[in-house]
């Protein structure tokens, strides 16, 4: 049986004396894509922080490929090759693309070959690397947040809302970007989305999320499985 990148072993987590998540379980196969879905408040967003040690575990184990990572603080479960788009706060405005691209890497001298590699995937920086990130679109911090997650060539992706407000044409791009990566890399994708349509384009699977807890998953191909999801949403 082939190892999981990403195992949840029934995590229990919240704020303090709130608990958001329920004792959940949930295993990602090395290479595939598994979209979260729910409503909102239903703890999505709170499972991927849980992650990335962002908040504490009252319960449970968490391991990324064959390391335990339950007590690692954020900056060493970063470095054991896993990246974090996060929803909200996640790009130093008052740097420059290149200086938030350069956040991902372990040396400056990495920087020419991993650019070239995502260039193609988001043309519009390469013109642009001394501007600030703070003066982009809307849209173009999604697709930078997504091209330094890309540059740091993680084993698991954690991407939390990338499409939220965005027109058609950019969401497309950062679906072509993330086939692309695990076309080419097999990268792991946990993607936490409200977008529906989106996450079962770019996912294998899909799991939904109620008050804190996994009540139904299936396959993200198979026919009729947007209306099975929309349903959960809906009630």
């Amino acid at each position: 049986m082939t190892q999981a990148a990403l195992k949840l072993d029934g995590i229990t987590s919240g704020y303090r004396e709130s608990v958001v998540l329920r004792g959940l379980s949930l295993s990602v196969g090395a290479g595939e894509a598994v979209a979260l879905l729910g409503k909102n408040g239903m703890g999505k967003s709170t499972l991927l922080k849980t992650v990335m040690g962002y908040l504490p575990k009252k319960a449970g184990e968490i391991r990324l490929g064959g390391t335990d990572i339950t007590r690692m603080p954020p900056h060493r479960i970063a470095r054991q090759g896993i990246a974090y788009a996060a929803q909200e706060h996640a790009l130093f405005a008052d740097l420059s693309i290149r200086d938030n691209l350069r956040l991902g890497l372990a040396k400056e001298s990495e920087f020419d070959e991993r650019f070239g590699a995502i260039d193609p995937l988001f043309p519009v920086f390469k013109s642009r690397l001394p501007q600030y990130a703070g003066t982009l679109s809307g849209g173009e911090q999604k697709m930078l947040l997504l091209a330094r997650a890309l540059m740091m060539r993680p084993s698991v992706i954690l991407l939390d809302e990338i499409t939220e407000g965005l027109q058609p044409s950019v969401i497309d791009r950062l679906a072509n970007a993330l086939v692309s990566e695990r076309a080419q890399r097999g990268t792991t994708l946990l993607i936490v989305e409200q977008n529906v349509p989106f996450a079962l384009q770019v996912a294998d699977r899909y799991v939904v999320l109620k008050q804190g807890e996994l009540i139904d998953e299936g396959d993200a191909k198979a026919v009729g499985a947007a209306e099975h999801v929309f349903g959960h949403l809906r009630v």
